[in-house]
């Protein structure tokens, strides 16, 4: 019975139960209706329906309305009892078999209407349902609570950190609805359940409440035997459907289903225990978590205020060490006249480390000794970790751009006051000045712009630099420029390359410390230091890796966890010794050490990351990174030092052999001290100089004088006042009685206005070029000694043409000579015989001279003699015979009018054409022009001969003023211009001796002192395999003793 009260009629019978005040008559004997609402036809026969009507889902029993009284058979109490019994066993059965088959028929007929549908068993997958409930509700308590932890969308993060944080928001809004929602709808599914139940347990009470009422209300049935009336033949008396078999079967579907149902709901109630039970126990565990999570946080600040408070203890005793070892080391001076400080470890390191940043052995004994290498991405805070280290902020800074050019090399030592100077200065900077302090910075960066001013970005070239103070941790640090992933604008093209193997040469030293600089504020995945790091050291056993910048990546990681993955070395592909997380500023560029240090602390006092245990302790803090780098770098040095000594050691040796089977005779000197050596001998050439004669200073430059104003002289002064004075016969003479009145004045006037303006100047050019050749003169000579050696030219030639070319003569020295040359050249008086003979030859060497030039000239216009035709065998061309031709006529020409003047009219050119034309030559007015102007000189200077003979008798006349006598006026002039000569060649003699001569011996050691400080010029001077195999000799054996004894002090007395 209770299960067919749960069935689909249930609802319908407790209706009709409910009803019962109302229709007193449930089932009556007969009916007579008129018409069907339901069918439309008239019948008396009750209907009964599965098919929905008004809002019941399937009505049991429909009464339509009755239109005549009802007839009623007068049998009895007790048969009417029994039909009543009867009647209602008959509606119960026949209503639930024929409402049964009533909705299997209308089942059958929907369900051939429906479409197939078998083709969605291929596209979807059986799901179980339960199953599926379970995964959601798991995912629902994974999910919950580590939203941080999911991988989002790497473009979201492109979008920047701001966007990724609005969407975690909006992610766990709405992750915390939709499990609300779930819930919800859980207690929902919950309470229709238990409602279920409750309408289920009140409807079965009805019934059998019904039914006992039904059942005390009946009279007490007679004593008859009435036979039980079958269920087919109840079922027959009404039902007339053939198809009872089928009936049955639906019938009995239909009481499995609701087994099944039965059983389902089962099972889904000790689910629904079991979920309550897991989410109790869930709960339970998560109240115990929490209160963990209480003292755990509770414990890591009593921890935090435990360690700060220690970590004061420990600087306020550095403090109070610092300041006791100042005053020892203060006191370690006043005492050095009794014993002498030893140097530090570090310091006598730091210069084994100079020597070799310039070496380059062709013996392959590499610089593998330990230095702390400092490498990162542009900006991602290396020099900023540098600076930390070093208690103060000596680097140049800048807003993004390129700052690093050229490796610095900076050794950290430990003393009284903090100062800084560099390798090749003797300046202290002191650091506790901002003053200095920014000065220091100014001179880095004048040093950096100088290393790349070939047109490079970044120069190899290493600035060395030594930091000292109290309290700071002894080693050196190389901070390297920053590795960029493009070249920008203003960039060399190859800036990108040479910054990487820049990088690669200092960390492919096997013994070289790598300090891995990665900016935490930026993706890991943008990093490009990693990669590198990584190729060079793979296994980490030389690589401290340190994270800066972590007070901004905290405040933008969703997830904490990402920085504990990078500092357990999960998050990069290297490997390193140890993993650090610093904070390095508040990108404030004037906030002192002291405000960084400041900031440093409170901020891991207050971080989430350090709250949460994600970071160690001693992973944090640049003082601890400090005492971590330096006692890597030291144990380093301990484990790889000896081999290198081993290593130079050998080097030595091998230079030593080499020199002793190419030179054995010869000195070891490397360039310094042979540029010393040939700094003496060019001092002793400049002392040389001093020792010339002063008569050989006047026959050197009285020779050089002539041989440079000599043409001017003939050609500008003498032939133009001799021919005028030839060609007078159109000229007016001063006096009939004086004909070389003409000659004297035209003399006269040239020769002042040349020693006015060009004589004076030329005379100093003279003056100078004779000083180099002298000098010149005796570099030669001193060649050609024994001991001369040739690996000193190439630097002397140097030196000297440099010192001569910036070399200037006085400028008073001309205005001196022009007084001296003009009142010479005035004097026309000879005073002696001697000197009238001396000028007459000075005359006549010049005038053979010039005569000797000519016929050469004219040889080569005419061609051979006939001479050297017939001797020679030669002969002239066409050209050569024309102007030979041409020169018989003019000869002709001079022969008749031996005074002609030096030019010919055209009216003579005429008739030496004509001439030559009757001879069958044809030449043309210039070629005519050119030959005279050879032969008119050759006659010339042949009648100056003449005189120069008839002169050397006529000293007599001249003294006694009988000159019109004596044509001797061209004797005088070379008089004149002898004793202008001699007189320039005294003065200048005595400006070389007295003066320039000192001021190029000045100069010359101005230039030696300059080369001296020019390594690159003394390097392309002093070249050779000598040169080379002296200075590895001299610096290896340097860097084997300090080598030696940096090992001797470092096994005695530690690193202190």
């Amino acid at each position: 019975m209770s299960w067919f009260a749960r069935g689909k009629f249930g609802p319908r019978i407790q209706q009709i139960i409910s009803s019962n005040g109302t229709n007193k008559r449930i089932l009556p004997l007969q009916y007579n209706f008129q018409y069907c609402r339901l069918c439309g036809e008239n019948h008396s026969t009750r209907h009964y329906s599965g098919l929905p009507h008004g809002r019941h889902q399937a009505k049991l029993l429909i009464n339509p309305k009755l239109t005549t009284a009802i007839q009623i058979r007068q049998l009895g109490w007790v048969p009417v009892v029994l039909r009543s019994v009867l009647k209602i066993r008959y509606l119960l059965l026949g209503g639930a078999v024929g409402g049964g088959a009533s909705l299997a028929k209308q089942y059958e007929e929907w369900k051939k209407g429906l479409p197939d549908t078998d083709w969605l068993k291929e596209m979807i997958p059986e799901v179980d349902i339960d199953k599926f409930r379970q995964g959601l509700i798991g995912f629902k308590d994974t999910v919950k609570g580590k939203v941080g932890e999911l991988e989002m969308d790497p473009k979201l993060k492109e979008a920047g950190w701001e966007k990724y944080a609005e969407f975690k928001v909006w992610f766990d809004k709405r992750l915390d609805a939709a499990i609300k929602k779930v819930e919800e709808e859980e207690a929902e599914e919950d309470a229709k359940k238990v409602e279920l139940n409750k309408e289920t347990f009140t409807t079965l009470n009805s019934l059998t409440a019904e039914y006992n009422r039904l059942k005390n209300s009946l009279p007490e049935r007679p004593k008859l035997s009435i036979p039980e009336v079958p269920v087919v033949t109840a079922f027959s008396l009404t039902n007339t459907n053939p198809d009872t078999k089928l009936l049955d079967e639906k019938t009995k579907e239909i009481e499995e289903s609701a087994a099944l149902i039965q059983e389902k709901e089962k099972q889904l109630l000790e689910k629904d225990e079991k979920i309550a039970q897991e989410k109790k126990k869930a709960e339970q565990e998560r109240e115990k978590n929490t209160v963990l999570a209480r003292k755990l946080e509770s414990a890591q600040e009593e921890l935090m205020r435990t360690q700060i408070k220690y970590q004061k203890e420990i600087e306020k005793l550095e403090k109070e060490n610092k300041e006791l070892r100042k005053q020892l080391l203060l006191r370690g001076k006043q005492v050095t006249i009794s014993k002498q400080i030893k140097k530090s470890l570090i310091d006598m390191y730091s210069e084994v480390l100079d020597e070799l940043s310039g070496y380059d052995s062709s013996y392959n004994t590499a610089d593998h000794l330990p230095r702390v290498v400092v490498v990162g991405d542009q900006s991602s805070g290396k020099t900023s970790v540098l600076e930390m280290v070093a208690q103060a902020r000596i680097f140049p800074r800048g807003a993004g751009e390129m700052m690093t050019r050229a490796p610095v090399k900076v050794t950290l030592s430990e003393g009284p006051y903090h100062i800084a100077s560099f390798k090749d200065s003797n300046r202290e900077f002191d650091l506790s000045n901002e003053a200095e302090l920014a000065e220091l910075r100014r001179e880095v960066e004048i040093r950096m712009m100088k290393s790349v001013q070939s047109g490079s970005t970044v120069s190899s070239d290493v600035i060395s630099m030594t930091v000292k103070g109290p309290g700071l941790q002894r080693m050196v640090l190389v901070d390297l420029p920053g590795i960029i992933s493009t070249v920008t604008a203003g960039m060399n093209p190859e800036t990108k390359d040479s910054i990487k193997a820049l990088a690669t040469q200092y960390m492919s030293n096997p013994n070289a410390i790598i300090l891995c600089i990665q900016d935490g504020s930026v993706d890991a995945e943008r990093s490009n230091v990693t990669d590198l790091v990584s190729t060079m050291d793979p296994a980490g056993k030389r690589t401290i890796f340190v994270l800066t910048k972590v007070d901004m990546a905290e405040q933008n990681l969703a997830n904490p966890d990402r920085i504990r993955k990078i500092l357990s070395g999960k998050l990069f592909p290297m490997k390193a010794l140890g993993y650090f997380a610093v904070v390095t500023g508040r990108g404030n560029k004037e906030d002192s050490i002291q405000d960084i240090k400041d900031y440093e602390e409170e901020f891991f006092q207050k971080s989430k990351i350090f709250k949460g245990g994600i970071v160690n302790s001693s992973q944090i803090t640049t003082r601890n990174l400090s005492f971590a780098v330096s006692e890597c770098f030291w144990k380093m040095v301990r484990d790889t030092v000896e081999q290198q000594a081993d290593a130079f050691k050998a080097t030595r040796f091998n230079l030593e052999t080499e020199w002793k089977n190419n030179f054995p005779r010869i000195r070891e000197l490397d360039r310094d001290e042979l540029f010393e050596k040939a700094r003496g001998e060019i001092l002793d050439e400049i002392v040389n100089l001093s020792l010339v004669s002063p008569q050989t200073w006047e026959d050197s430059l009285g020779k050089k004088l002539w041989e440079r104003v000599s043409q001017h002289v003939f050609e500008n002064i003498y032939l133009p006042a001799a021919q005028t004075q030839s060609s007078g016969s159109g000229t007016r003479q001063i006096s009939p009685h004086n004909r070389s009145g003409t000659f004297n004045t035209t003399i006269d006037i040239k020769l002042k206005q040349w020693a006015e303006n060009q004589l004076p100047i030329k005379s100093v050019e003279i003056g100078w070029e004779t000083l180099q050749e002298e000098f010149h003169k005796l570099m030669e000579k001193a060649k050609k000694g024994k001991e001369h050696d040739d690996i000193f030219d190439m630097l002397k030639g140097a030196v000297v043409d440099t010192a001569m070319n910036g070399h200037m003569w006085e400028d008073k020295a001309s205005e001196m000579l022009r007084v001296i040359q003009l009142n010479t050249l005035e004097d026309r008086s000879v005073p002696d015989k001697q000197q009238w003979d001396g000028a007459i030859r000075f005359l006549e060497e010049s005038l053979y001279e010039k005569v000797r030039a000519n016929d050469e000239n004219l040889r080569q216009v005419v061609g051979p003699g006939w001479y050297e035709r017939w001797t020679s065998w030669k002969s002239g061309t066409p050209e050569q015979k024309a102007r030979n031709a041409t020169k018989g006529e003019l000869e002709k020409l001079l022969t008749a009018e031996s005074d002609h003047g030096p030019h010919l009219s055209y009216e003579e050119i005429t008739t030496v054409r004509r001439n030559l034309a009757t001879q069958g030559v044809e030449v043309d007015n210039e070629a005519i022009r050119e030959t005279w102007y050879l032969v008119n000189r050759r006659h010339f200077l042949q009648r100056a001969l003449q005189r120069c003979h008839d002169c050397k008798r006529g000293f007599w006349m001249y003294h006694q003023g009988l000159e019109n006598e004596l044509d001797c006026g061209d004797t005088v002039l070379f008089w004149r211009i002898q004793q202008m000569l001699r007189v320039t060649a005294n003065a200048l003699r005595q400006q070389v001796m007295n003066r320039e001569a000192r001021r190029l011996e000045k100069e010359i050691k101005e230039v030696l002192e300059e080369m001296s400080q020019d390594k690159e010029s003394k390097t392309k001077l002093l070249t050779g395999r000598r040169v080379l195999l002296a200075e590895e000799l001299k610096r290896v054996r340097q860097i084997q003793e300090k080598l030696e004894e940096f090992i001797k002090a470092l096994n005695t007395g530690g690193h202190d």
